[in-house]
């Protein structure tokens, strides 16, 4: 839950206005809008598009508005109308949204980085209902990725790869993927967020496959690499270090360690065994109705790990111009041990 007591008191209101902290808030799934919150009640504000459907979420302490015209004249009549008298929005906002507030709202307008700070938090600690969408998601990101091996082979391009993983997980129910699908292979696999090309996948390859499902707007993130044909002693051992510290990273992961011991645990296991130059990117990060939320698994996050959180694991090893591996589970975080609500296998899976 979202907590802006401290920020609403003597007649002061909060603006928020990115999509997934809409939804969140309100319930209402919508490209455009704002809610303003106060003390006492909040107002959602929309256009003809989605009235009729936001109206169906009205509550005694959402108010929902139609939006036509300005967006400031319609926010400046609310906040007139609710007595507001300072108006608090993230610091993220545009420069020329915020100076469009400024000019044209009759109350102070400030930009506050605790506005971002307590969405953050909110959202980061997930309910027990919206773990159990994520569950939905995983599930169909998993049996997706399931359908997806026992058609793959040789000869098939990472385009088309990419492609029949999300024609599986939207034939299973998913609202569309969580992220651009990444399927790459051989040197290819050695780019972290490489694109799907036309390159056909060839024995010997290392194949990365990166997806996730969304249902009812919450986010799944697995990531897997299996080979084709055959894996070189060097491929084997690259893949032995990368599950060595995504395993040792999911086993230590629980509330009160910081996002930066997090990460520590799966990097020392790669730079002990020689590969630290080799793992680029943080260790995980949250994940709710966006695919990539507070809080991160990162050398630079000092912040304490809170129980509820959904947080990836997802070291690996990229070796420019030969390959690369990645492993990534989707974890609950937990007050002395965390769940795993992913339930694939991570024995190296050679496809023949």
């Amino acid at each position: 839950m979202i907590d802006f007591s401290s920020l609403t008191q003597n007649h002061a209101a909060v603006l928020l206005c990115d999509p997934e902290t809409r939804r969140y808030f309100t319930g209402v799934h919508s490209s455009d809008g704002y809610v303003l919150v106060t003390a006492n009640k909040s107002v959602l504000l929309v256009d003809s598009r989605y009235y009729e459907a936001a109206k169906k979420h009205e509550t005694k302490q959402c108010e929902v508005a139609l939006w036509s015209g300005s967006a400031c004249t319609i926010i400046n009549d609310c906040l007139q109308r609710l007595s507001v008298k300072r108006l608090y929005v993230d610091d993220t906002v545009s420069v020329a949204f915020y100076k469009k507030l400024c000019g044209e709202i009759s109350c102070e307008v400030t930009s506050d980085a605790s506005v971002g700070k307590a969405i953050d938090i909110g959202r980061s600690v997930k309910s027990e209902r919206e773990i159990e969408l994520t569950v939905r998601a995983q599930k169909i990101a998993e049996k997706a990725y399931l359908n997806l091996l026992s058609v793959l082979k040789p000869g098939m391009t990472e385009r088309q790869v990419a492609l029949q993983l999300d024609y599986e997980m939207r034939s299973l129910g998913s609202e569309g993927v969580a992220f651009d699908t990444i399927a790459v292979s051989g040197t290819h696999s050695s780019l972290p967020h490489g694109e799907p090309t036309d390159k056909p996948l060839e024995n010997g390859d290392f194949l990365t496959l990166d997806f996730g499902a969304v249902y009812e707007g919450y986010h799944s993130d697995t990531t897997r690499t299996v080979a084709i044909g055959y894996a070189t002693d060097d491929m084997r051992r690259v893949y032995d270090v990368v599950l060595a510290a995504q395993l040792a990273g999911c086993e230590a992961l629980r509330a009160g360690m910081t996002g930066q011991d997090a990460d520590g645990v799966c990097r020392q296991i790669i730079e002990t065994a020689g590969y630290g130059d080799y793992f680029g990117h943080a260790t995980g990060h949250g994940v709710g109705l966006a695919i990539h939320e507070y809080p991160s698994l990162s050398p630079k996050n000092t912040e304490k790990l809170r129980e509820n959180q959904l947080v990836t694991i997802e070291p690996g090893i990229y070796l420019p111009g030969r390959f690369g591996v990645r492993i990534e589970d989707l974890l609950v975080v937990g007050s002395i041990s965390s769940h795993n609500l992913t339930n694939l296998s991570k024995t190296l899976i050679i496809l023949s």
